[in-house]
């Protein structure tokens, strides 16, 4: 329909999110080959092909995840048994259960993030079920940062413990263990972070990055070996009954959603268990986190095309999840995760430790209201940092973004718990990496530090090394400590290092995007058919949809500074209208009424309705529509060059349906209707093939296409 292509406004002004869309390759035979045998939609089967999932048999194996079955963690830990050994021989139960016979004392030294607090909970739970004597430290991130330390390991001896637990912690510990060591205390790490070049003399260590690299323990986080520690001791003691491996459960998968680990494997396994206990969790910490959240669980009858499957084998996962009630790794990710993490971030963390350990309702609701208030407490500094960076960053480094390729920003009075969030605010801001710091006092700098993808940011920390104190990290992110006199110095390095790395089309954020849909294929039974992905979250993303070209008819400002919207698409004559919110997109507010939309898809519970609505990621000017317009009253033909090659392009009709023509010397043509992403690349219609031009190797020249020619638009 070429009325589709009418502008409505001037574009020329409209302020839009500065983005670069990556779209997967579309394998569209080979999605429609899997849904034969998946009985799934071809577009789920897009979504399993994106994630690496390419055959029956994978798809078996994935969406049937609850049947994996795995070696015994005895096999995989080197030091396990030796772990196993120490702590029965420091709890030794007598022949009444719960008795202490041995008054060695057991402590574990946590860590502040919500990895560490929901760890140390989780062996307290289970050591104190199994009769041990055990108290716990975690430092203070204000005052003394991540880690045991001397003085926590000299306290522990004063108090006349015997052994010490780390968890999440520990592996590059190597003055506090040696402290320990000479102080006669038996020392377990228990940690999941790199391997430095030497070990600490630990009695015994766990860490799933010491054992083999095809292990399905790799990825689990610091309360996955503690997970992993305790169910084991609960096995050897025979005491594993169901009430204690259900609430370690339940906290293992609170600290492994609230980590981001990665949600494949053993930790899919056992989070998509885990996600299914929560909502009747007999822990009152966790009941009472859940009602102060107010947290909706998913659930209902399943889909229909699901019951009716002739192949239930692979179907039967959404069908489970959809029977009962059940979280989300979102759930955990947007409302219990921030709770747990801001105790950890602006408050004392015996507030999370005394929640997930308490067996008084009261007690936990206490705790939980304080979770709340913390929280709130947290949201408004990180509004308040936020605002001031952004105020700096307008007025002082914008205008050198893209020749310094990275942004360095240190200014007094900010909380360095909640920098980094502020940091990754930046990042989706501006797309370039973000290092970010407070000053401690006149003299020292303490920061923290989040990349982009084609920015390691701890190669970037070993870079800066002689300019630095202590730092630490990985590819995405890091922390940071340095003389205050250093900061100039550490800007030039960093930016040296980022233009080794960086080009100019890298400097804006990264929008990955799965495949596109329209808006007549979403609705319930598409998004039950969805749960087969769950649990969704790091390395098994949310999936991400595109439509080209929407109409935006309602929209307005929601609360702080959200737009929410009402889109439609005519699709052969018939309108179909959805609703969507843009979290806050307050300065892109009003939308231009036509756009090409990403988004997610999320349900909206509201007075007793569920409906299915649209999370914007991103949008676009759809620009072949007034491009088309202008086309309409002057033919718009134009060359440009791409790639030092040079080329023609123009808009045509080719019936009813105009299409942008790009032709190169050699007589090969791509022909894309307007709107669309699929087109014809050939010397003729009857010879060409069809090609995505949403993906990287046609898309650059699509675009430099379509700018030619809004150009000479605009000369009219």
């Amino acid at each position: 329909m070429l009325d589709q292509f009418t502008p409505e406004f001037s574009h020329s002004h409209q302020r839009l999110p500065n983005q670069r869309w990556q779209i997967y390759p579309q394998k569209t035979e080979l999605a429609q080959e899997m849904a034969q045998t998946t009985s799934l939609s071809p577009l789920i089967n897009q979504l399993l092909i994106n994630r690496g999932i390419e055959t029956p048999e994978q798809a078996q194996v994935f969406l049937n995840s609850g049947n994996l079955i795995l070696p015994s963690p005895l096999e995989d830990f080197p030091d396990l048994e030796m772990s196993l050994e120490l702590l029965h021989n420091a709890i030794a139960p007598s022949a009444t259960p719960k008795a202490i016979a041995s008054q060695e004392k057991i402590a574990i030294c946590g860590d502040y993030d919500a990895d560490g607090m929901t760890s140390t909970a989780l062996l307290l739970r289970s050591l104190r079920w199994l009769g041990a004597q055990v108290d716990y430290a975690i430092p203070s991130r204000m005052h003394e940062g991540y880690g045991i330390n001397k003085r926590i390991v000299e306290e522990f001896h004063s108090e006349g413990v015997g052994l010490i637990l780390t968890v999440d912690n520990g592996i590059s510990a190597f003055e506090p263990i040696e402290r320990a060591r000479e102080l006669g205390l038996k020392v377990i790490i228990t940690d999941h972070h790199d391997i430095p070049q030497h070990l600490p003399r630990a009695h015994a260590i766990l860490n799933p990055k010491l054992i083999r690299e095809s292990s399905p323990y790799r990825g689990i986080a610091g309360v996955g070996v503690a997970y992993i520690l305790a169910v084991s001791l609960a096995q050897k003691l025979g005491q594993a009954n169901d009430d204690i491996l259900t609430s370690m459960l339940e906290l293992f998968t609170l600290g492994t959603i609230a980590d981001l680990a990665p949600l494949t494997g053993v930790n899919r396994h056992w989070v998509k268990s885990g996600l299914q206990h929560l909502p009747k969790s007999k822990l009152p910490g966790v009941r009472a986190l859940i009602q102060m959240s107010g947290v909706h669980f998913s659930g209902g009858q399943a889909d229909e095309s699901i019951q009716n499957s002739k192949s239930r084998s692979l179907a039967s996962e959404a069908k489970q999840s959809q029977n009962s009630k059940s979280l989300k790794p979102e759930d955990i990710g947007f409302r219990l995760g921030p709770r747990i993490n801001a105790i950890g971030r602006i408050a004392d963390p015996q507030i999370i430790i005394e929640l997930l350990t308490t067996d008084d309702m009261g007690i936990a609701l206490e705790k939980a209201m304080q979770c709340e208030a913390i929280n709130r407490q947290r949201q408004e500094m990180c509004e308040e940092i936020e605002k001031q960076a952004r105020e700096i960053v307008e007025i002082e480094y914008l205008p050198s973004l893209q020749q310094d390729r990275v942004l360095v920003i240190v200014q007094p009075d900010w909380h360095h718990g909640v920098i980094g969030i502020v940091a990754s605010r930046l990042v989706e801001r501006y797309g370039v990496p973000v290092f970010i710091g407070t000053y401690e006092d006149e003299g020292q700098i303490r920061g923290s530090a989040r990349g982009i993808p084609e920015f390691h940011v701890f190669d970037a920390l070993e870079y800066s090394r002689d300019l630095l104190g202590k730092f630490g990290g990985h590819k995405a992110a890091g922390g940071f400590s340095l003389p205050s006199e250093n900061l100039e110095g550490l800007r030039s390095r960093l930016s040296e290092f980022a233009n080794q790395c960086l080009e100019p089309q890298h400097l804006k954020p990264l929008l990955k995007i799965d495949t596109s849909a329209l808006l007549n294929q979403i609705h319930h039974q598409f998004y039950q058919q969805l749960n087969v992905l769950e649990p969704c979250g790091i390395d098994n993303p949310d999936p991400v949809f595109w439509t080209s070209n929407v109409r935006v008819i309602e929209q307005q400002i929601v609360g702080k500074g959200h737009i929410k919207l009402t889109i439609t698409q005519t699709i052969d004559d018939a309108e179909y209208k959805i609703k969507a919110i843009a979290w806050r997109w307050r300065e892109y507010f009003p939308l231009p009424p036509r756009l090409d939309i990403a988004y997610k898809l999320r349900e909206n519970h509201f007075n007793g309705n569920t409906s299915i609505e649209l999370e914007l990621l991103g949008v676009r000017l759809p620009t072949q529509s007034h491009i088309f317009f202008a086309a309409q009253s002057a033919p718009l033909r134009t060359t440009f060059e791409y790639n030092q090659r040079h080329y023609t392009c123009g808009i045509y009709k080719n019936g009813s349906v105009a299409e942008l023509r790009i032709g190169n010397l050699e007589g090969k043509i791509l022909a894309v209707p307007l709107g669309h992403s699929i087109g014809l690349l050939g010397s003729s219609r009857q010879e060409a093939i069809q090609v995505d031009v949403s993906q990287p190797q046609y898309n650059q020249i699509f675009q430099t296409a379509l700018q030619a020619l809004s150009e000479l638009n605009n000369e009219y």
